[in-house]
């Protein structure tokens, strides 16, 4: 769709559509709003899409969604999904995780489901069944917590906070570190839980206890899944809902201002030079790239949105090796699906390696065909290799030498692969293809290569963005989604952000603001 040939004005503009942007711009139009979302590429989906080389089709960042579920034990991101009546494939990941730690010697293999779980822990570590279950109760507690604290629209009544749910509160402003040794649970038990500690981007001395928990349990709980075509799966079957709704998309159309008068949205301005008219924008945008470069006039960006952005940290950029291969899963020796391959579980010096290019970074490995057994002709299979950087880690690359250092760092990861699982894959690579923080930048925009949002230390983790969610809108009529929006980080909480961007910015429609 072209925006020169629409009416140009809306209820609401959707700038971005990313996970948060297509739900957003989804859940709008289903309200009834008049919706139109404006993305920069071709195709929807931002992080979320797919990409072919050869006769492989690659998922480019999605390792397996925890808040699907099914039957009577569907989770948030599920639900959500069904009210949208989104029609997605899903496969089960057959495991939790494998999590081998090289210096350590440790390779334990953990399955989806409480008492699996719970008798797995106690059987790489004895004794430790009492532990494993408190500090599973203690994060089934924050999630039904949570639950509640979006049931109330943010009107909680906290007496029966504190009377149902004060451990919730009680913890809700400390680390997983923290928390964890106030319980008194063994390293060796630590060692295990904290293992998802990479899908979150921050060491566990200041990665907040109740986001971790939420996370955690909700993997354990639920299982986690992928949808069979990919991750672009569920961007082409929310692009399908918002037409359906009503909704309006403008592909290949980048909105590069965002006009701003008496700190109130008035519009938006697209790369092509078209205003189009509106009070209500939500962007699936890093604040950092808004505030920095988008409002027009600049005048219009409040300090206190300035420092905002100042006091907070850019999380984790990615990178990410992908690999086609002419053998088959059995014919390589792949048992597993995921892999966590630490040094050690210092999440503390593994993050402090993130900053540095010849560190020993962490990696979280995937073999596709583990849980989409047909993912691949017949006889091959498809692996990516991910780990993390500091969104300014690759400044210094020269643009002379950038394919030999992401080539030379692809030849580590995969090093450090084949040394910690004993299972050779070089010999059978057919495609070969690696993305960085400057290939996530070009692509999405993503600020710094970011596929982390904001890190969630607890100053600034969910709760905290929940109970400041309308002090924290600084020009009236601009909201987020997204990464990082108040959910935090995370394909389901990106999606679930949308949905509330939506609602919210109903409610401010209906009440004038």
């Amino acid at each position: 769709m072209s925006v020169s040939n629409a009416t140009k004005e809306y209820d609401v503009v959707v700038i971005g559509a990313g996970n948060g942007g297509l739900t957003a711009a989804a859940w709008a139009a289903k309200k009834g709003l008049k919706v139109l979302l404006c993305e920069q590429h071709n195709l929807p989906g931002g992080f979320a899409s797919s990409f072919v080389r050869g006769r492989f089709e690659f998922e480019p960042s999605l390792h397996e969604l925890s808040d699907i579920g099914e039957g009577e034990s569907k989770g948030g991101c599920g639900l959500m999904f069904d009210r949208l009546g989104l029609d997605v494939e899903w496969n089960r990941v057959p495991e939790a995780y494998r999590l081998i730690l090289t210096e350590h010697k440790a390779d334990i293999v953990m399955p989806f489901g409480i008492e699996e779980y719970v008798a797995k822990m106690e059987h790489y570590v004895p004794n430790s069944r009492q532990k494993t279950e408190e500090f599973i109760s203690l994060c089934q507690e924050v999630v039904e917590a949570l639950a509640y604290l979006a049931e109330s629209k943010g009107s909680p009544d906290k007496k029966y906070l504190i009377k149902n749910y004060g451990n919730f509160m009680r913890t809700a402003s400390y680390s997983v570190e923290q928390v964890q040794n106030a319980m008194k649970i063994p390293q060796d038990i630590k060692n295990i839980l904290n293992a998802y500690w990479c899908y979150l981007g921050i060491p566990v001395d200041r990665l907040n206890f109740t986001v971790y928990a939420a996370m955690f349990y909700k993997y354990v709980k639920y299982g986690a899944y992928i949808p069979t075509m990919r991750s672009h799966e569920i961007s082409a079957a929310l692009d399908a809902k918002i037409r359906e709704f009503g909704g309006e998309i403008a592909y290949n159309t980048r909105v590069e201002k965002i006009l701003v008068e008496n700190n109130r949205v008035t519009g938006v301005v697209t790369h092509k030079g078209e205003t189009i008219k509106t009070k209500h924008v939500i962007a699936n945008v890093s604040p950092h790239n808004v505030y920095g470069f988008m409002i027009e006039p600049h005048t219009e960006v409040p300090q206190i949105a300035k420092k905002s952005l100042n006091a907070r940290r850019v999380g984790s950029a990615g990178f990410v090796l992908y690999l086609g291969l002419n053998k088959s899963p059995e014919e390589l020796g792949l048992t597993d699906y995921s892999y966590f391959i630490y040094p050690n579980m210092d999440t503390n010096a593994m993050y402090d390696s993130l900053k540095d290019r010849n560190g020993n970074v962490p990696q979280a490995t995937i073999c596709l065909n583990a849980a989409i057994p047909n993912c691949s002709p017949k006889g091959t299979t498809i692996m990516s290799f991910t780990t993390l950087f500091s969104p300014y880690s690759w400044n210094d690359v020269k643009e002379e030498d950038y394919f030999k250092e992401k080539n030379r760092i692809a030849d580590k990861i995969l090093d450090n692969f084949e040394q910690a699982t004993g299972i050779r894959v070089r010999d059978c690579i057919e495609e070969f293809e690696v993305a960085t923080p400057l290939t996530f930048a070009r692509y999405t925009g993503a600020y710094g290569g970011s596929i982390y949002g904001y890190e969630p230390d607890s100053w600034d983790s969910a709760l905290p963005r929940m109970m400041m969610m309308e002090q924290d809108i600084y020009i009236k009529g601009l909201r987020f989604s997204g990464g990082s929006a108040f959910r935090i980080h995370g394909y389901g909480s990106s999606y679930l952000s949308g949905e509330t961007a939506a609602l919210l910015t109903l409610k401010d429609i209906r009440e004038g603001e």
